[in-house]
């Protein structure tokens, strides 16, 4: 079962990071949600939702982590990259080869700005790919490039959390998990 972690911050965008929850869990993932707000567990997304995160980040050894998430929405994205700690954990991450993913605006924000997107092929929401340093803007759904997986936006959170079961798990048990929530129903149109 693989670990992962979800870095939530004041403004996040509630479904970029609460679908790959959901996907991620209901697969099986061993899966923690960090708050990196100062002193609270509480966090508020962007649409004003307040929700509790499993842990703080200095609470947090990511060193077992077999992917780190980064939610997008603004102004969550922009908290994330001011977040010392959380940018340290992402480059130590990146240099033992680990998966990242990000989506929305922090594959810009945080991992283009981090300069972990050179060379690279990689998706965002539309109007941040300037921030991309480096990678090749693919303006797809989901794009995946060796180790980063990146979504482009709210719309591509299904897509984006089945990916990253994929490729945390299988492709049989994100099918699986697709199937299950009607997800293959809803892009058949019926």
């Amino acid at each position: 079962m693989a670990r992962v972690y979800v870095f939530l911050a004041d403004g996040f965008e509630d479904v970029e990071a609460l679908i790959p929850v959901d996907v991620l869990r209901r697969g099986g993932m061993d899966l923690t949600t960090v708050s990196v707000v100062e002193e609270s567990l509480m966090v508020e997304s962007a649409h004003g939702v307040q929700l509790f995160a499993d842990a703080m980040f200095d609470e947090c050894d990511f060193s077992d982590a077999d992917l780190l998430l980064l939610p997008g929405g603004m102004p969550g994205a922009s908290n994330l990259y001011e977040h010392k700690g959380l940018c340290e954990a992402v480059k130590a991450h990146y240099a033992k080869g680990r998966r990242l993913a990000a989506i929305c605006a922090a594959p810009a924000v945080v991992l283009g700005q981090l300069g972990l997107l050179k060379g690279r092929r990689a998706t965002c929401y539309p109007g941040f790919e300037n921030l991309l340093d480096g990678a090749t803007y693919t303006a797809d759904l989901v794009t995946t490039d060796g180790n980063i997986t990146t979504g482009e936006g709210p719309a591509a959170a299904f897509p984006f959390a089945y990916e990253l079961l994929a490729l945390l798990a299988d492709r049989k048990t994100s099918d699986q998990i697709a199937e299950g929530m009607r997800f293959v129903h809803l892009m058949k149109g019926n």
